[in-house]
């Protein structure tokens, strides 16, 4: 992309670690249609992977079909559904406010929030050694969260995993959507190793980004002719969904390319605008 967007990104993408990773992202970002920021504002406000996915169906935007589990036993009738369906395995995620849980380790000794399974019964067993355990990950502390209840997903067979992410810019003032082909692994490796693969887009937030916009961060995200009317389309829904729902970010890593030509959200991490609470319900 060009010099200055490059440029521009670099700086943002300071902002990003920040405001991807840390709750200090109440000092980072703000919408321009929201009143001036005070001292005493909140703008972090973080919700588990399974109610963004059900936000996320909720407008339009394709996500993995699973749902929410508190006990082993509730795990493995999930999982019977699951099987006795088309899905040839399912995913265990343990549903914690926090990234890196797949290369996590549970104060137990078991290791990986984020796993695999073949028969209900393995689903049963491995969310067992979730439930009621401590994760501790990078972005846990050494403490770690304790995982009171899991999400079991179908498990779907990817050809390409990219990355997107909406977020606003407090500097300029305005949404910036973020696009890269590199998904699967932090953003904030990718824009010290390889900035070039990395595309950002200023919006104005009065119209919402253009055609030409959304082109752009879907050709930088490797889409083919194929699947990039599908990216197109996700990727202005995710923008509505923002907007709509006082969003501050929308990081979905990783935003999957299925070899069918259809594209899913794997995984999402949503933060709202708390001084938005008057105004909404659902992600509340």
């Amino acid at each position: 992309f060009a010099k200055n967007t490059k440029k521009c990104f670099l700086s943002l993408s300071r902002r990003v670690t920040s405001a991807l990773r840390s709750p200090a992202a109440a000092t980072a970002l703000r919408s321009p249609s929201f009143a001036s920021p005070s001292s005493t504002q909140r703008r972090h406000l973080k919700v588990h992977e399974y109610i963004g996915a059900q936000l996320m169906k909720e407008h339009g935007v394709s996500v993995p079909e699973g749902k929410p589990a508190t006990t082993p036993a509730e795990v493995r009738r999930i999982a019977e559904e699951f099987l006795a369906h088309d899905s040839h395995d399912v995913v265990v995620k343990a549903q914690i406010l926090a990234g890196g849980r797949g290369k996590g380790t549970f104060t137990s000794g078991f290791h990986g929030g984020v796993h695999i399974a073949s028969t209900p019964g393995e689903a049963e067993k491995i969310s067992a050694q979730m439930l009621g355990h401590t994760l501790v990950t990078k972005q846990t502390g050494p403490k770690g969260k304790l995982v009171s209840k899991v999400l079991v997903t179908e498990r779907l067979y990817i050809r390409r995993e990219t990355y997107f992410a909406f977020l606003l810019d407090r500097q300029r003032g305005c949404p910036v959507l973020i696009g890269s082909s590199e998904g699967g692994v932090n953003i904030e490796e990718v824009a010290a190793s390889n900035p070039e693969k990395i595309a950002s887009e200023a919006v104005d937030i009065r119209t919402g980004p253009t055609d030409e916009q959304l082109d752009r961060i879907v050709s930088a995200m490797g889409f083919s002719d194929k699947s990039a009317t599908a990216a197109k389309d996700t990727l202005s829904k995710l923008y509505q969904m923002a907007i709509d729902l006082d969003a501050t970010q929308i990081e979905i890593n990783p935003f999957a390319e299925l070899p069918d030509g259809r594209v899913v959200c794997l995984d999402a991490k949503l933060t709202f605008d708390d001084n938005a609470k008057s105004r909404q319900v659902e992600p509340h």
